[in-house]
């Protein structure tokens, strides 16, 4: 199974419950959204998005982490370190 790093910008949200300031709002507005980089095994991968899992046994995994295309800068491909003799 394959094993990637994905680098991408997540959407975010930002303010309380209810009425928030519009000064607050507008500032925050221009901040970049967040950019998350994610290591894990590609359960299933497609033109739309890529589905890894963190942890994988035999008969089980972690939980799946779904990430759309459209979100993901760079896809880096993982190749397992060889021992030393």
């Amino acid at each position: 199974m394959r094993i990637v790093k994905v680098t991408w910008v997540d959407a975010e949200e930002y303010g309380e419950v209810g009425w928030n300031s519009r000064k607050s709002m507008q500032s925050y507005a221009k901040k970049p959204c967040p950019t998350m980089v994610t290591v894990g095994h590609v359960m299933y991968e497609n033109d739309n998005h890529i589905s890894l899992v963190g942890t994988i046994g035999d008969k089980e995994s972690s939980s799946l982490e779904k990430i759309p295309k459209s979100f993901i800068t760079k896809i880096e491909e993982l190749s397992p370190v060889k021992k030393e003799k």
